[in-house]
């Protein structure tokens, strides 16, 4: 379960970088990975919960970990602005799921 979520998140900041690459949709060589990026991200997703991963940290994983790299990745490929203040807020994100599951597994 944890593998497929795994991949769910990487394809979800591959469709997500896409997306930015697409220039609003306007490089048209661009829809096709954002369109299956997502559609494989989300059937991943959902195998995962059916593999009986708890909602609440299968998308707080997904999206914690979603938002912190393509905040990196977007720096590097985009030139997009990083700034520690953003930093904090990924490393607090990231807290909250760690919480989040930390409370989900003590029961």
């Amino acid at each position: 379960m944890w593998s497929a979520l795994a991949v769910a998140i990487l394809l979800e900041v591959v469709a997500t970088l896409c997306l930015q690459a697409s220039d609003g949709f306007r490089k048209k060589i661009w829809i096709v990975p954002v369109v299956l990026g997502y559609s494989a991200s989300w059937a991943l997703l959902w195998v995962s919960l059916s593999l009986g991963m708890h909602v609440g940290i299968a998308y707080g994983v997904w999206t914690a970990c979603g938002v912190a790299l393509v905040a990196v990745l977007a720096r590097f490929l985009f030139a997009e602005r990083l700034t520690p203040v953003m930093g904090l807020g990924i490393v607090l994100i990231m807290a909250g799921v760690i919480i989040i599951e930390m409370s989900v597994a003590g029961h």
